[in-house]
């Protein structure tokens, strides 16, 4: 019997399967993903070691799917693309969150892209030792906003009197509008706030 000619499994096949999985809000282990693939459990560990090898796997398909691919000569241009692409990857699979921030990196490809990060930010102006505290904060800032994006529309919902959360969320957005706008803020105050730290160095 002849081999097909596309694999039925693949790194990136079982990376693509788990966060298609994740997008569903459905589990996506190692059996889901077997099942999901049509495949025995046993055949992805040849592919890949277990739960932990799944979650890196899923980290590099999305950096491959939201990763910012721009001129690195403006840190700003960057920053601002990247957190605004981190944003959306978190929103599009929140349930996959808790388990990426739970996980050392080791893929080359997303040491690669946080090699590019600080780069960019070593080659802005900013001081060395505060790169890695600013990328931590980067990563927190698009993770929050990302698990913001995918929240229910009514964050808040008082079912008694208030001085003054219920006017405010009477008269203000909901939603996706609720959310940008709050993204858009933060956004600002980070960026005002970096600007500021590079002229104090």
């Amino acid at each position: 019997m002849s081999r097909p000619s596309t694999p039925r499994l693949s790194p990136e096949i079982i990376g693509d399967a788990g966060l298609a999985l994740s997008r569903a809000g459905e589990p996506f282990g190692v059996n889901a993903i077997a099942r999901h693939l049509g495949v025995r459990s046993s055949s992805l560990y040849n592919h890949v070691d277990g739960m932990d090898g799944i979650v890196e796997l899923m980290r590099v398909r999305l950096l491959a799917t939201y990763r910012v691919d721009l001129p690195r000569e403006r840190w700003e241009e960057y920053v601002l693309a990247m957190l605004r692409a981190q944003r959306q990857a978190y929103a599009d699979h929140p349930s996959l969150v808790p388990l990426l921030v739970g996980k050392t990196m080791t893929s080359p490809t997303v040491v690669e892209a946080y090699d590019d990060l600080a780069t960019v930010l070593a080659d802005g102006g900013f001081l060395e030792e505060e790169i890695l505290s600013i990328i931590a904060v980067l990563d927190a800032f698009a993770i929050g906003f990302g698990l913001d994006l995918a929240a229910p529309d009514d964050i808040w919902q008082p079912n008694e009197e208030t001085r003054t959360l219920r006017r405010l969320l009477e008269s203000g957005e909901r939603g996706r509008a609720r959310a940008d706008h709050t993204f858009e803020l933060g956004v600002s105050v980070l960026m005002d706030s970096l600007r500021a730290r590079l002229t104090n160095t």
